[in-house]
């Protein structure tokens, strides 16, 4: 019998997708060694689970990311590069170069690197994380100092200084104010803490930086908005954020202003995720992936969509087989279509109807069209499974 446990699935995670979208994970890399018998990357879920023996500026940085916005983050993880602060050159691009491959195969949603702009990095992680989301389907962001991207997984924090008040006391107990200033660099495990505690119901536009008592005073704040740049204001009371945007800014066919907001990117990323991996885990190797049984789970996607309409996550959406991408599959392995009536044609010569029935081995190639609420058009999401 063909689809329950396939529809079962998908329902469960349409379900759960409001709680799971509250909180995400944050991954910091620091230039720091955590000592044994600590675990690498340390998962820090509360201050208690911070490892002993790291430096006073490491903890620093992984209480920023803890402080988060509406939540905390799920969980912080926290990987030691190894790095001494000395470090030569060749040393510090073999932590990196570790960093990237340990990354690859672990869960996290959003990256903070305190020191990247200083190491010289910026651009390096930049480019990584695009091929991490273009070629790879790892659908992870990164908050980076002063990286013109141009990509939805780039949030570009530009804001220069970060400025909190301290009150320090004294010998004979005086009383002081002290401004602590963090760079954009440094403050950018900060943005990522808030930007995963912001649930995917709301935006983190104009969110609270209670902490801060000041930041660098812009007279206008829609230029960097405009250029793709993640700022934070002094509105005469309050540091606030100005607005959740990410560095994409050169808008194409099907890529259009929705994918500057923050927002937006992350339901994307979290139905792309969703899609690919319960398909996986519930259709890939379960069923004959014969025409019938791939609408079988077109079906059971549509019951995934269905419940996020209800939570108002998306407020329309449709689900197929995507013709153009089986062309290309086929084509680029020199075959003919085997149609689904045991027909064998040219792809050429194949209707897009005769085409979406062809058999495509093990891959699934699936296009949505889906309307996330607060974005300004539909977005089609090529889903390859």
């Amino acid at each position: 019998m063909g689809a329950p446990s396939i529809d079962i699935s998908f329902i469960e995670k349409g379900i759960s997708a409001i709680k799971r979208g509250e909180r995400g994970i944050v991954m910091l890399w620091v230039k720091d060694t955590l000592p044994a018998p600590a675990v690498n990357p340390a998962t820090v879920v509360t201050e208690s689970d911070i490892p002993a023996g790291l430096s006073d500026t490491t903890v620093e940085q992984v209480k920023l990311a803890m402080t988060g916005y509406i939540n905390a983050p799920k969980k912080v993880l926290v990987y030691g590069m190894g790095i001494a602060e000395d470090a030569e050159t060749e040393a510090v691009e073999t932590g990196y170069r570790k960093a990237m491959t340990a990354a690859e195969t672990i869960r996290f949603d959003y990256l903070a690197i305190p020191t990247v702009e200083t190491d010289g990095k910026g651009e390096d992680i930049a480019s990584w994380v695009k091929t991490m989301r273009e070629t790879k389907k790892k659908k992870i962001k990164a908050v980076l100092p002063n990286v013109a991207a141009d990509n939805e997984g780039i949030i570009n924090f530009t804001t220069e200084k970060s400025i909190k008040t301290e009150t320090v006391t004294g010998k004979g107990g005086a009383k002081t104010t002290v401004d602590m200033i963090y760079t954009a660099e440094q403050y950018c495990a900060r943005i990522a803490g808030l930007i995963a505690g912001t649930p995917m119901t709301i935006a983190c536009t104009y969110a609270p930086l209670p902490e801060l008592s000041d930041c660098t005073r812009l007279t206008d704040n829609d230029t960097p908005i405009d250029k793709g740049e993640f700022i934070i204001f002094y509105d005469g009371e309050k540091v606030k954020v100005v607005r959740g945007v990410n560095s994409f800014i050169t808008t194409i066919d099907g890529k259009g202003d929705s994918f500057k907001k923050i927002k937006i990117v992350e339901a994307m990323d979290m139905i792309n995720d969703d899609i690919v991996k319960t398909a996986q885990d519930s259709y890939l190797g379960k069923y004959a992936n014969t025409y019938s049984n791939k609408c079988l789970l077109i079906t059971a996607i549509s019951s995934y969509f269905a419940q996020l309409k209800r939570d108002d996550i998306v407020s329309s959406y449709s689900v197929g087989l995507d013709a153009g991408a089986i062309r290309i599959y086929l084509k680029g392995r020199g075959l003919q279509a085997t149609l689904d009536d045991g027909t064998i044609k040219d792809v050429d010569e194949c209707s897009d109807e005769e085409i979406i029935t062809a058999d495509t081995g093990a891959s699934v190639f699936l296009t949505g069209n889906v309307k996330i609420l607060d974005a300004i058009e539909d977005i089609k999401m090529p889903i390859y499974i």
